[in-house]
């Protein structure tokens, strides 16, 4: 069954309640591991801290939480130079447009959503500059949504043959988004196709050490069951987001 977004915890305030969250989650994680004779060491959580404010984060690397997933750059670079008296590990895994290489390359630790050369162009351009590698991992639009970003699974292969050029640049894997459904069926295709790509890229010597990041709040078991290496969690351990523009309030708390 898939856990349904209503499930999730509400909005941790301390960092004890960020670390019974991420206990829940983990405990989740382990659970889909054992199912599919996998040890959970191999596969990293990333908590997703996309309009979380600035406090909630300080409590959260309280309860232990050094990795961040960011969706925009402007937000992330912002909070990076804010919160940079910490030691956490940032990592845009949204949509990047050219004009935001700079930027990127400046912070980043990881940048999990290429899917054009002239975005790598520009990274490599200016990361060159700065003196810097940065781990990548190439989107792909399993689901064929045309809401999503993401290289067509046709065009995989010769993309990442491509990317050799752009020395700063290190492939370290392939990321997706499953397809926005309840059909646990049509979201496993997602996360085969996915690991197929993983393997033809590994024989061919052209995804690093063949990474998957895929699986989100709602699904990660099931990508977990499919290869996932890395899970990208927001809701489940920052508590449900408010709607856009809203301010970022916690749901009341039950007894």
């Amino acid at each position: 069954m898939i856990p349904s977004p209503h499930d999730a915890p509400a909005a941790p305030i301390t960092p004890e309640d960020f670390a019974r969250n991420l206990a829940a989650v983990r405990s989740r994680l382990e659970a889909a591991a054992e199912r599919a004779g996998r040890e959970a060491r191999e596969i990293r959580l990333l908590p997703v801290s996309k309009t979380v404010p600035e406090d909630r984060l300080r409590a959260a690397v309280a309860a232990g939480i050094t990795q961040m997933g960011e969706n925009k750059v402007q937000e992330a670079r912002r909070k990076s130079e804010n919160l940079a008296d910490l030691p956490i590990h940032w990592a845009l895994i949204g949509h990047l447009q050219t004009n935001k290489a700079r930027d990127a390359a400046a912070f980043a630790h990881e940048f999990q959503a290429l899917d054009s050369l002239r975005v790598a162009e520009a990274l490599d351009r200016r990361l060159q500059a700065l003196g810097r590698p940065l781990d990548v991992y190439v989107q792909v639009n399993s689901s064929g949504e045309a809401s999503k970003f993401g290289l067509e699974p046709a065009d995989v292969p010769a993309f990442l043959a491509a990317l050799p050029v752009y020395s700063s640049l290190r492939v370290r894997g392939l990321m997706t988004l499953a397809a926005r459904t309840d059909d646990a069926a049509r979201i496993r295709a997602c996360f085969t196709t996915m690991r197929e790509l993983r393997d033809a890229g590994l024989q061919a010597g052209a995804v690093g050490d063949g990474q998957l990041s895929m699986g989100m709040s709602g699904d990660f078991e099931i990508a977990i069951e499919e290869g996932s290496t890395c899970v990208r969690v927001g809701q489940a351990i920052f508590g449900a987001r408010p709607a856009t523009g809203a301010q970022y309030w916690p749901e009341p708390r039950r007894a």
